[in-house]
């Protein structure tokens, strides 16, 4: 298990695994921060398509289908998550706008990055950002690998990390 704390003042953030009881204020979390950064650039029917499989309920599915989570909390509250599926496709991750700027996207992806190689992963990974989030993936060393594309009417830019 690969769990990190660091300090932010006034209390210690502690990064772990996902656990069930986590995902209720992971999906809030999701919808919250999807809703004002991401779908506000879809068509309806793409925002809803994305929230609806993107809920408590699609959540508790990608960990049944093996999707590996880590989620950061400021003492009891979460405050951001990463979920990688297949040890190369970073398929979540979000942060509690409150928490942004601040380091804490890395430090999730340096965790994530961490699990998975030691689950043998090859350190190569995958992601379709958002248009809000490809500055900070850039920021990882993800590169864009096309133009932004348009599925189920949801924006998203394929990029890559291909470790150095």
């Amino acid at each position: 298990m690969v769990c990190f704390s660091f300090d932010k003042a006034p209390h210690a953030m502690q990064i772990r695994p996902l656990e069930s009881p986590d995902l209720p204020a992971c999906a809030r979390l999701l919808r919250a921060s999807a809703t004002e950064f991401i779908v506000h650039e879809s068509p309806r029917e793409g925002a809803c398509t994305f929230l609806r499989e993107n809920d408590e309920a699609g959540m508790r599915a990608y960990v049944a289908a093996g999707q590996v989570y880590h989620v950061a909390l400021d003492g009891n509250e979460v405050a951001g998550f990463i979920s990688v599926r297949d040890n190369s496709h970073v398929f979540h991750l979000f942060i509690d706008k409150r928490w942004h700027g601040q380091g804490l996207a890395r430090r999730l992806w340096e965790t994530a990055r961490a699990a998975t190689l030691a689950r043998g992963g090859s350190g190569a990974f995958t992601v379709n950002a958002s248009n809000y989030a490809v500055p900070v993936y850039e920021s990882f060393g993800f590169e864009r690998t096309a133009p932004t594309q348009c599925l189920k009417g949801l924006y998203f830019n394929p990029m890559r990390y291909t470790p150095g």
